[in-house]
């Protein structure tokens, strides 16, 4: 019994010690452009950085000419890498203002996760689709790039985007958006030739008490080619409003992993349309990172986000 003892402990000491040194790291690699290498404390020679590993204080990286590295502190807090050069992970770790995070901790993880290299490959499926399609929407000339009749929202920006329509539409012609109140009087139109809108709540258009916008895209001039009406519906709950407001006491939204932060926020949240906003902001600020790029491709395809043609 005694030697069963001995063992059991043993293994859980193992056991406990291999999780504290799993978790020892002082940054994790969140993006990398470049051909950057990451020399490991008392290795001989470096090695290429991958997108998905860990660094601790002693490593050093080489920056390669026109590289971006984007780095995500255990704390959760982010850094970016521009320069050309070595550097010290221990001098790279002095910028970081790591002061409370634990909201930003959890949500900084949570895109470590996803930008792991399992997440980060290019054979990604669309079984990964989930989101749910009504038969009116699948039926609109016109598709709304959200799930459903109706979405909810907290922020005060919204991109929405819409698949463009099989036929109908030839070179010239523009979509007209309108927007209703809960009253079906018309508060907002707009004319675009995107698929795109971008949409400022502050704006004395689009102030509505009841926070519930109607939301139609057409073709200017044919009816026929229209999507449906859809329910776009400012969010009400108070505990994701008081975690909202706990992650912008930690972290700023002034860059684009801290863009991807808030993302997955929302996400988790189920604020799928302000999501896909900050995913959309954090390309608008680097267009060139192509880890950027597949996060957001695999958060559409995740959500059912996409049309048949994408």
């Amino acid at each position: 019994m005694r030697n069963l003892v001995s063992i059991a402990f043993m293994f859980a000491l193992i056991l406990m010690t291999s999780t504290v040194f799993a978790q020892s790291y002082t940054f994790r690699v969140i993006a990398n452009k470049g051909d950057n290498q990451v020399k490991k404390a008392g290795a001989a020679s470096a090695t290429a950085l991958k997108t998905g590993s860990t660094l601790n204080s002693g490593d050093e990286l080489i920056v390669s000419e026109g590289a971006y590295i984007g780095l995500m502190h255990s704390s959760g807090k982010t850094t970016e890498v521009r320069s050309s050069g070595t550097k010290k992970v221990s001098d790279l770790e002095k910028k970081v203002n790591v002061g409370s995070t634990s909201i930003a901790t959890r949500y900084a993880r949570f895109v470590a996760s996803k930008m792991s290299e399992e997440e980060n490959t290019n054979n990604r499926s669309r079984s990964y689709a989930t989101g749910a399609i009504s038969r009116d929407v699948v039926n609109a000339a016109i598709k709304i790039l959200l799930p459903g009749t109706q979405v909810e929202f907290i922020g005060d920006n919204a991109i929405i985007r819409w698949g463009e329509p099989e036929a109908g539409m030839e070179d010239g012609d523009v979509y007209l958006v309108t927007i209703k109140d809960i009253f079906d009087e018309v508060i907002y139109t707009t004319e675009t030739a995107n698929e795109s809108i971008e949409l400022d709540f502050t704006d004395s258009q689009l102030q509505n008490e009841a926070g519930l916008y109607i939301f139609n895209v057409m073709k200017k001039g044919d009816e026929e080619v229209k999507s449906i009406d859809f329910g776009v519906k400012r969010l009400e709950n108070p505990e994701v409003k008081e975690g909202l407001a706990s992650l912008k006491n930690e972290v700023t939204d002034d860059s684009p992993l801290n863009k991807l932060i808030y993302a997955s926020f929302y996400e988790e949240n189920g604020l799928l349309l302000d999501a896909l906003t900050k995913y959309e902001e954090a390309i608008q600020l680097a267009p060139d990172i192509q880890d950027f790029q597949d996060l957001y491709d695999n958060f559409k395809l995740k959500n059912g986000l996409v049309t048949d043609a994408e």
